[in-house]
């Protein structure tokens, strides 16, 4: 298998996806990974980088004869019209809904919670509306809708994109299974769902694919937006983390605001568990001064890491000097729990997923591996 994903959580969701004790997986954070691993994910860092097209193809270029899978987000943000372009000089199926979040497609039109995507307030971060239907997140993208028991090989055959309606886990292992009788060529699209449902097609029952050690320290950085967040945040606090708030206002620029807030996290650190959190409206570098906060608090200090919301995992592991994530194993879907070269351990998660006790399982999870 071949993987490209938008972003950094979600290249480790789909890694988490195929991957089995006897399919191993890497991730490479930089470039496109090398070696003989069964499962090969790419983090293009591509979704709302405007050369996302020519990253995606560039990438593609280093596929070989393996089968490939593309990851986007299931909520359609980013450039899936580039990203779907890209993948157009072979037959493609796309699939974004992810029934498990409750992200569904039904007659072309993306639902959350029943309720049509455009209507929701999940884009309320994005610069623009969400689109009203899969077909106008594709723009000039030619498409055909598929629903339930097409025949996607014949559309895909001729040269337009299949669009498929997916409301439950098993219309995604349906659409796989059309989808592996189609030409081996053929690129399936789609959100972690469809990755899940893949790896199940493939066959291998999941575990732990890697023995892991821990570090003896535990930082949470939370860089999402999401309101369920100060919830899942409130929790780890009940349970002992020391909670390092810092006002976004402050962190808006490079200045003594961010060696300062290093200064507190280490010094938590040192004391035990922390989580990072910042309060109020977050300027666009953000998620670089966090990673920036990271490196410097932790220095040479060793600490396994939760990461929250795509961005803030790869700024951080960026400003850390990681390149190459070796995935273990999954807390719950898209809580994914790797190694890096250097044997420090990372959950990535997107902002968006989990429970209100989910950063408090992702931490218990490493406690438990360190055992």
């Amino acid at each position: 298998m071949f993987a490209l994903a938008d972003d950094l959580t979600g290249a480790a969701e789909t890694a988490a996806a195929l991957m089995s004790p006897a399919r191993p997986a890497r991730i490479a954070l930089s470039g496109v990974p090398e070696g003989d691993a069964p499962v090969f994910v790419a983090d293009l860092d591509s979704r709302h980088h405007p050369r996302a097209y020519d990253l995606v193809r560039e990438a593609l270029l280093h596929s070989g004869d393996r089968r490939v899978f593309v990851k986007v987000d299931s909520l359609l943000r980013g450039d899936v019209a580039a990203t779907v372009a890209a993948c157009l000089d072979a037959p493609v199926v796309f699939a974004p809904a992810l029934p498990s979040a409750a992200r569904t497609v039904v007659g072309g039109v993306p639902y959350v919670q029943r309720v049509p995507l455009r209507e929701t307030r999940a884009w309320r971060a994005e610069p623009r509306p969400a689109p009203a239907s899969v077909a106008e997140a594709l723009g000039d993208v030619p498409w055909v809708h598929a629903p339930p028991g097409a025949d996607l090989a014949e559309i895909a055959a001729a040269g337009r994109v299949a669009v498929c309606d997916a409301e439950t886990d098993a219309d995604l292992d349906a659409i796989v299974a059309a989808a592996l009788r189609c030409s081996p060529r053929t690129r399936l699209v789609g959100s972690g769902g469809l990755a899940t449902a893949l790896g199940r097609a493939l066959g291998g029952k999941p575990g732990r694919c890697e023995a892991s050690r821990g570090n003896g320290r535990l930082l949470v950085v939370v860089g999402t937006a999401e309101p369920g967040a100060a919830e899942q945040v409130g929790l780890l606090i009940e349970h002992g983390f020391s909670n390092v708030a810092l006002d976004a206002a402050d962190l808006g620029a490079t200045g003594p605001a961010a060696p300062a807030a290093a200064r507190l996290v280490r010094d938590a650190l040192v004391a035990g568990p922390a989580v990072l959190t910042v309060r109020g409206p977050a300027p666009p570098t953000l998620t670089r001064t966090l990673g920036e906060i990271v490196r410097a608090a932790l220095g040479g200090l060793p600490a396994d890491l939760v990461l929250t919301g795509g961005e803030t995992a790869r700024k951080v592991l960026d400003a850390l000097g990681v390149r190459e994530l070796i995935p273990l194993d999954q807390v719950h879907h898209g809580a994914v729990h790797s190694r890096t070269p250097q044997g420090h351990s990372v959950v990535t998660r997107p902002g968006s997923f989990g429970d209100a006790d989910s950063l408090l399982r992702m931490a218990a999870h490493l406690s438990d591996s360190k055992g």
